[in-house]
């Protein structure tokens, strides 16, 4: 476990030096967790926008990513409705940014060159820790309910029925910064199971979550700690054969992706961007085909509703350092 929370302080320490650091001199304020560059001063748990309003950001072109993805193209026709529908609700061009991992989506957000980020359920408190984002959206049912599971899958034909059986064997996860993908399992295989990453059992990193389950579906991985949200729609592309894996866990449910601005946005803009994610017509959009559970953006808390994420990352030691 050691060796792998090590790997996430390096993940965010990198996200820190490829942002050139914090700022000279920092004002003197509540922060929590968030990076010495940002304020927390009504204790929400997010950065602040800025007391002067010469640094609002009020860009002409709005920047928007979502998650890293086995294929960012498929993804980039996915959101091109709702691209389209926030550019008209704000008035300004929209482009899509595919971002090839969560260190570059996190610096990209810091260093001002991303203004909306869909960030795993994982990366969300660090995201808003050392990249100043407010989330403040997710995705939903047409009945209000949301979220997913964690499941540990292996092979449809592995021997490996239960996580005690994973003693001796190989676990891929995904990524330090991932809930599902390594906070959530890791935290849970040595409460539960008394099993230890690195001691009781081998680790390997595949960096998405996709690239997860084709493992196992390939028989590349003996077993992988996944998102099922990601699994199920996999499945429902074609891309796996559901016959090929089979799940030996499933958690509690967790939030999905969080969606937020960047801090520094002026209030105006964050206003139209807010309400092109509430005004939405999901109804035989792209975002519905691939998202077939969901059909609304819903608000969000952060300091709420990714509390058990929190939590999580207190099991397994993990802070929110950025230099």
């Amino acid at each position: 476990m050691g060796k792998l929370l090590s790997m996430m302080a390096a993940a965010v320490f990198a996200v820190s030096m490829l942002a050139g650091g914090t700022t000279a001199q920092a004002e003197d304020c509540n922060r929590g967790t968030l990076d010495a560059r940002y304020c927390d001063r009504d204790y929400n748990q997010t950065a602040d926008l800025p007391l002067d309003d010469s640094k609002w950001v009020d860009p002409d072109t709005i920047i928007f990513s979502y998650t890293p993805v086995e294929d960012p193209a498929v993804y980039a026709k996915v959101w091109d409705g709702f691209i389209n529908h926030m550019a008209e609700v704000t008035g300004k061009k929209v482009v899509f940014f595919p971002v090839q991992s969560y260190a570059a989506q996190y610096e990209a957000m810091r260093s001002g060159r991303l203004h909306i980020a869909g960030v795993n359920t994982g990366g969300n408190p660090v995201a808003v820790s050392c990249a100043g984002m407010v989330p403040f959206a997710m995705m939903a049912s047409t009945d209000g309910s949301f979220g997913y599971e964690m499941e540990i899958i292996v092979p449809a034909d592995s021997p490996i029925t239960s996580p005690g059986d994973l003693k001796g064997k190989t676990l891929a996860f995904t990524s330090p910064t991932s809930n599902s993908g390594f906070k959530a399992p890791s935290a849970i295989l040595k409460s539960d199971f008394g099993l230890i990453a690195d001691e009781d059992f081998k680790t390997a990193f595949s960096g998405k979550h996709d690239n997860s389950v084709l493992g196992v579906a390939n028989k590349d991985y003996e077993a992988a700690a996944i998102a099922n949200s990601v699994m199920k729609r996999m499945v429902d592309r074609g891309v796996i054969d559901p016959a090929t894996i089979r799940s030996i866990y499933k958690s509690q449910t967790f939030p999905t992706t969080g969606y937020g601005h960047a801090h520094d946005l002026h209030p105006e803009v964050v206003a139209k961007i807010k309400q092109a994610f509430f005004t939405f017509d999901w109804e035989g959009s792209a975002l519905q085909a691939e998202f077939k559970k969901e059909g609304s953006f819903i608000g969000i808390h952060h300091k709420s509703d990714w509390n058990v994420i929190r939590k999580i990352d207190a099991a397994n030691g993990v802070t929110y350092d950025c230099k």
